[in-house]
């Protein structure tokens, strides 16, 4: 099983902004909302914890109770340009525009997060659960790769702050269990 938590809240996701590699860190409502992650997730042990190595999901890491091991492939969708911008902002620069079919001038693609999306998959160890605390989009495209479909689909799994998911097998397909 792979149980997946997005970090707890920072005050650019309360405000909308598009939080990519700038290393924004939890508020206080982050915080408080990341040791409330101890007792669901004490539910399990790990064979691996894993992390993307920006604050926000370190800090949620350590609030819930675990030192992970921080990996490069966990950090959030490189937003390039984006980076910082409300939707409504970069909307009035290209009205159009939508990440999933986009993605992000001076940043990256669907493609290109697909691609670490898939190295991850590909390390997971041969058996255990592993845990892993990342961000919002990142885990959304690992989500849909997990269960054979297109980076874009991750469009169709959308996480809040301090969510918990539980990717899982069973009669031998890769499935969603849980989505909290």
């Amino acid at each position: 099983m792979l149980v997946i938590v997005r970090h707890a809240d920072t005050d650019w996701t309360v405000s909308g902004q598009h939080t990519g590699r700038t290393d924004v860190p939890l508020n206080a409502a982050g915080r408080a909302r990341a040791l409330t992650l101890r007792e669901p997730l004490a539910q399990w042990t790990f064979a691996a914890v894993w992390s993307s190595p920006l604050s926000r999901a370190t800090e949620t890491a350590a609030l819930a109770g675990f030192a992970p091991v921080e990996l490069d492939d966990l950090l959030e969708w490189n937003y390039g340009d984006f980076d910082g911008l409300t939707r409504e902002q970069i909307r009035e620069r290209r009205p159009d525009w939508d990440l999933w079919r986009d993605g992000c001038p001076g940043g990256e693609q669907a493609a290109d997060v697909a691609r670490r999306a898939d190295a991850l998959l590909a390390a997971l160890p041969p058996a255990g659960d592993v845990l892993v605390f990342s961000h919002g989009h990142m885990l959304r495209v690992l989500t849909a790769r997990w269960l054979g479909l297109a980076a874009v689909d991750g469009a169709l799994f959308p996480l809040t702050p301090g969510a918990i998911g539980t990717l899982d097998h069973e009669q031998g397909r890769r499935v969603l269990r849980s989505w909290m």
